[in-house]
């Protein structure tokens, strides 16, 4: 019913989320304020996060309200942790479980918990209207500055178990590309400016091969070379379209994999990182390459929101 709704919580590193669907899962809003980094920092301390958190939260609960004045929360859904796999933890996550669970305790609607990987990769399926890969397994990728990972999704009940295949095995590409952002002056996360800049490049691009072995990459030496090559240049656009373009080289490794391994299967690209237009255009070659929409690569709470749904409409 359209006076029912689904609420979605997602507490990541840098960014309180909130999101709304109604049961027909039509998107009621996309609600989210991110947090604020000092200018020439690369990152948030965990305390830090949390405070921001709970600076947040009750702003955007205030917008809900105002959204869905008379109408009724049937299912509450939250991030509590990183990723599905023993172990995974950060104390971020802990703000908008206890925000979930205050507001189980006040309406009586269920409470269901995910991954913000998986809130990830929901979100995308659900932007490009592909939900439907849940009914078989698919390859997908989570990039961003906390996560570099390449996944194999196998659908279980009303949700998806997403076994890691491998990824980046020391810094994660929205690392590399926020910490070469910050050194070139820019503003924390630097993806949107650091392709601004790069989209002013007129050179060409120095080839670098990728430290590659199967499903595992090293980025942990762009940096280096993205300093040297400011050093030798002092062009910062260069260096930005040189960031970008190994990223890609390094996501199409991966990409290659999926496919020798598992013939023309789905991927799906999902994460902060995949927004970038210069990297999407680099994968974009393959026929069954699925994108989220830009406004939903990075942190947001639609993705729990569409999974809370299917678990309250599986009952």
């Amino acid at each position: 019913m359209k006076d029912e709704f689904v609420l979605g919580i997602d507490t990541s590193n840098y960014t309180t989320s909130v999101a709304i669907l109604n049961t027909h899962g039509e998107l009621i809003a996309n609600l989210r304020r991110l947090l604020p980094v000092k200018q020439g920092e690369r990152g948030l301390r965990q305390s830090e996060a949390v405070f921001s958190h709970i600076k947040n939260i009750p702003l955007l609960m205030e917008e809900v309200k105002t959204l869905v004045s008379g109408k009724r929360i049937v299912a509450i859904g939250v991030s509590e942790k990183p990723r599905n796999a023993e172990g995974s933890y950060m104390p971020c996550f802990l703000s908008g479980v206890a925000v979930a669970q205050s507001m189980v305790a006040a309406t009586g609607a269920p409470l269901y918990r995910f991954s913000h990987q998986c809130g990830h990769i929901m979100s995308a399926l659900y932007s490009c209207n592909a939900q439907e890969l849940l009914e078989n397994e698919f390859c997908a990728f989570h990039v961003s500055g906390g996560t570099t990972e390449v996944l194999r999704v196998v659908p279980d009940g009303y949700s998806f178990k997403a076994e890691k295949l491998g990824g980046a095995l020391d810094l994660n590409a929205g690392q590399v590309i926020d910490r070469v952002g910050v050194a070139l002056g820019l503003s924390f996360p630097a993806g949107a400016e650091l392709e601004a800049l790069a989209m002013l490049n007129d050179k060409k691009i120095p080839k670098k091969s990728v430290s590659a072995n199967g499903f595992n990459v090293s980025l942990s030496g762009l940096e280096n070379l993205a300093a040297q090559m400011l050093s030798k240049t002092s062009d910062k656009s260069l260096v930005a379209a040189f960031v970008f373009d190994y990223v890609a080289k390094a996501i199409l490794h991966l990409s290659e994999e999926c496919i020798s391994r598992y013939g023309d299967t789905p991927i799906v690209y999902a994460g902060g990182v995949m927004r970038n237009t210069i990297i999407k255009k680099a994968l974009s070659s393959y026929a069954n390459a699925r994108f989220a929409e830009p406004d939903m690569s990075s942190d947001n709470a639609v993705g729990i929101a569409a999974l809370a749904l299917r678990a309250y409409n599986s009952k």
